[in-house]
């Protein structure tokens, strides 16, 4: 795997890792969050886990379902 592969896969994982930590401190399940982004639960939990690689309409549509700014999404990216 080419080092910038891995690079893009860590950012997901960490993207995943951020939109896990700000969903659980509001108290929101995965299908609550999956409901206000009209998807399914377990694609939040893929997203989650860094197996699936969210479009950019999708992360916009999980800010503004957890109500946070776009760069807590991102940090420590």
């Amino acid at each position: 795997m080419k080092k910038d592969n891995k690079r893009h896969i860590t950012a997901y994982k960490v993207l995943g890792k951020n939109i896990r930590e700000i969903r659980t401190n509001k108290k929101l399940s995965q299908e609550e969050l999956a409901y206000r982004i009209n998807s399914a639960a377990n694609y939040i939990g893929c997203i989650e886990r860094g197996e699936k690689y969210p479009s950019l309409a999708v992360i916009f549509d999980i800010k503004n379902a957890l109500g946070c700014k776009i760069e807590d999404l991102f940090k420590n990216i």
